[in-house]
């Protein structure tokens, strides 16, 4: 344990940290693998033959993605991981490192051989991982050491989110912080005993005092050397994570003072400058505009939602934001929201699409609706798969026109490029307005931000405001056209049933709120695809490639979905996306609910036993899957007025309760749902006759105008379909549409007020919102 700990103290001071993402990998190669990979045993017949198999599937047009090429134009080296289907497992399948997916088999490998393993766990998008698989992975000295004295696994983060969370916990035990790439030191019995993220590969590259070659060394000599230390580390570590991953329950509900902590925080650390927290990297995810207006709403103090806005102003001028076809990059290096890295993620603009929707409501302000609406437009464009489901990310890497892979390239500009494209007013225009210079801002290079406000630069040019606008939205389509010939960065095409769940809430609400039948009608085509092609035995499965289903699902993906399907029954006013949610919410219950002391594992009963079986509750890239999990149960009592789904988010809610009264801001989605728990919800029931369609169409223009976060809403356009709502929404009940005309019920704990077609009145009924020193 000594060693172990004393390495551990040395390396903490000198390796650095490293959450920067990046690049996906283009394709994997094939071959016989006739040639063994550096220190390791040839491998048998059996499998040489299936990478045989796999190639000619390919094809001959296949790429190997790795600098070791026979003059074949085929890989030198291939690894287990060909045979994987994770775009990411598949960057690596050509490395010299003798890879394993995780499964039993490798572990039962290095108890046998007596080695210890080397986890390493990444994504596809993500710009360190491939800096490291370029500096050590492809390295054949550090190929042969690895494949001669450990057993290495490698994990996509992004499948399992289950081992990524354990082995994770472990790693901020003991270094304080973590990232990916992320690599762990294991038993062969799968405890850590060593971890941190990115290492160069050599003592003094890029500053380090260690590198990874020393460090497998020196891991590998603990583990044989100091073999009832690295148990006991081992043993630490998984306690640790144990403690970590699974809170202990509170008896008593948290209440509105936990939401005004962390309030409070956002307020003290704001960036009066850039908007955001005063930090650098900046993360969208750091500064939780949603629950700021929500405190706005209830509190009526206006500063929350005054600093949300300008957060969300500042973002979208910056060059986080992609000026050209709309959507955001992962997060801003700078304090500025200037310089990303350039991967682009579907979470991301999944969530902040939502974001700019409330924003406009709460504003008026058209810039927010305008962003919404080319971010989705870009997720149309270039995130969406034939089959309706949406993609994973694209990368930040592309290629130059000299053949070379730059962060970026892609999406930045030289003055001359612009000059050559477009018309002389028209490139003036661009580059005053998006700050394109020479010198440029990024390697020499230009990325396109909001330098100067466009009617400013109407000014200079003489323009009117609205000729400038014209213009530049002529210069944006020409510039998407040009940049559309350029190498485009790679595209991680696999479908998660989670991150699919985020996107069709965000078209679904889109078309709600922004009144838009094709985004409703995409937000269908996904959810159909995902409940035909990733449920099997009325059971959710993670993830899609290549025509193929595979991975058991987790929380994240129920919960997500659930509330993507309660998304679409309001916004499509089709009775049977409730009755699918309540469907899956069985299934959820059953399979990974904790009966016992309430809320959710990440893993269903019968996935395999890890280290630990976490609960999650703190919000990372993503939300929290217990607390979507807890809003969609309250979401559901107000629907189907069943106690049982009030008892369960209250058993939730106290489970939760401990690790969100100690720190409030890693738990911004479940403060949304205690807001939503200590509101007077809105329980809203329009029905119209078909004859009076105008009538329908100016209550939800009122609906769509007014900021109302905590509601439910049964629309019935035609009285005939009244019993179909009624028998899953009880509220909707002999409710019907009076002297023929559309009638809005606006209602609360199922006490309502009087029936109305009056806009105005409607109005009223719904912008009455609780404070919380009356809250419940």
């Amino acid at each position: 344990m000594q060693v172990v700990l004393a390495v551990s103290l040395i390396f903490r001071a000198d390796c650095a940290w490293a959450d920067i993402e990046g690049r996906k990998a283009a394709a994997v190669s094939g071959t016989e693998a006739a040639i063994a990979l550096p220190g390791a045993e040839a491998f048998p017949e059996e499998l040489i033959e299936r990478f045989s198999r796999r190639r000619e599937t390919l094809g001959t047009n296949y790429v190997p993605r790795t600098r070791h090429v026979r003059s074949d134009g085929r890989a030198r080296y291939t690894n287990r991981l060909f045979l994987e289907a994770s775009p990411y497992l598949l960057q690596h399948a050509h490395n010299p490192v003798n890879w394993y997916p995780w499964g039993d088999e490798a572990f039962e490998v290095a108890r046998k051989l007596e080695r210890p393993v080397l986890l390493s766990v990444g994504y596809s998008t993500c710009h360190w991982c491939h800096v490291m698989e370029e500096e050590s992975f492809e390295d054949e000295e550090i190929a042969s050491f690895l494949n001669s004295h450990y057993v290495a696994i490698k994990v996509d983060r992004e499948e399992r989110p289950d081992i990524d969370a354990i082995y994770m916990a472990a790693v901020h035990a003991m270094r304080g912080s973590g990232g990916w790439p992320m690599t762990v030191w294991l038993t062969p019995d799968k405890k850590p005993y060593f971890g941190g993220t990115y290492f160069p590969p050599r003592d003094g590259d890029r500053g380090s005092r260690y590198g990874f070659l020393t460090l497998l060394k020196r891991m590998h000599g603990a583990f044989k050397e100091d073999p009832e230390g690295v148990a006991k580390a081992g043993a630490r570590l998984q306690a640790l994570v144990e403690r970590s991953l699974n809170p202990t329950p509170d008896l008593t509900l948290p209440d509105a003072q936990v939401i005004r902590n962390a309030v409070q925080y956002y307020m003290t650390a704001f960036d009066p400058v850039h908007g955001g927290l005063r930090r650098a990297p900046k993360f969208p995810s750091s500064f939780p505009v949603r629950l700021l207006f929500r405190f706005s709403r209830r509190s009526g103090d206006g500063e929350p939602q005054r600093r949300a806005l300008y957060t969300l102003e500042k973002m979208a001028r910056g060059g986080m934001y992609d000026h050209v076809d709309g959507g955001f990059h992962r997060y801003s290096t700078d304090a500025r929201w200037l310089v990303p890295h350039f991967e682009k993620m579907l979470y991301d603009n999944a969530l902040l699409v939502v974001a700019y929707l409330e924003a406009w409501q709460v504003s008026g302000s058209e810039e927010m609706k305008r962003v919404a609406r080319e971010i989705l437009r870009y997720v149309e464009r270039e995130m969406t798969a034939p089959s309706g489901g949406f993609y994973s990310a694209t990368d930040a890497d592309s290629l130059t026109r000299s053949g070379h892979r730059e962060e970026g390239y892609f999406f930045t500009w030289r003055p001359e490029e612009i000059d050559s494209l477009l018309p002389s007013r028209e490139a003036e225009l661009v580059k005053r307005h998006f700050g394109v210079t020479p010198r440029g801002n990024f390697e020499g290079r230009n990325i396109l931000h909001v330098a100067t406000p466009l009617a400013d630069v109407a000014k200079q040019l003489h323009l009117s405001e609205q000729d400038a606008r014209q213009l530049l939205e002529s210069a944006r389509a020409k510039l998407y056209e040009a940049r559309s010939k350029r190498p485009s960065p790679l595209r991680d095409e696999k479908i998660l049933t989670a991150w699919n769940g985020l996107m069709i809430s965000a078209f679904a609400q889109a078309g709600l709120l922004l009144d838009e039948p094709r985004y409703v009608e995409a937000a269908a085509r996904a959810a159909t695809f995902v409940l035909e092609e990733l449920r099997q035995g009325g059971r959710l499965l993670r993830s899609y490639k290549d025509g193929k289903a595979y991975g058991d699902a987790f929380l994240d993906d129920y919960a997500f979905f659930i509330a993507a399907l309660l998304d679409l029954y309001e916004s499509s006013r089709e009775p049977r996306w409730l009755g699918l949610a309540i469907d899956l919410e069985e299934s959820l219950r059953r399979d990974y609910e904790d009966d016992q002391n309430g809320g959710f594992y990440m893993t269903s009963d019968r996935h395999e036993q890890l280290l630990a079986r976490e609960k999650p509750t703190r919000d990372g890239a993503i939300p929290s899957g217990n607390a979507v999990a807890l809003m969609n149960l309250l979401r559901l009592h107000e629907f189907t007025t069943k106690v049982e789904y009030h008892t369960r988010a209250m058993k939730a809610l106290r489970a939760m309760s401990g690790s969100v009264r100690k720190q409030p801001v890693a738990h911004a989605e479940s403060l949304l749902a205690l807001d939503y728990h200590l509101d007077d919800v809105k329980e809203i029931v329009i029905v119209a006759p078909r004859e009076d369609s105008l009538g329908l169409s100016t209550l939800m223009s009122v609906f769509r105008r007014t900021y109302l976060p905590n509601k439910i809403l049964s629309v019935v356009p035609a009285r005939e379909q009244l019993p179909s709502h009624a028998a899953l929404v009880p509220l909707v009940a002999e409710k019907r549409p009076l002297k023929d005309r559309a009638t809005a019920y606006v209602c609360t704990r199922r006490v309502c007020k009087l029936p109305t077609s009056d806009p105005e009145v409607f109005r009223q009924q719904i912008v009455q919102a609780k404070d919380y020193e009356s809250a419940r």
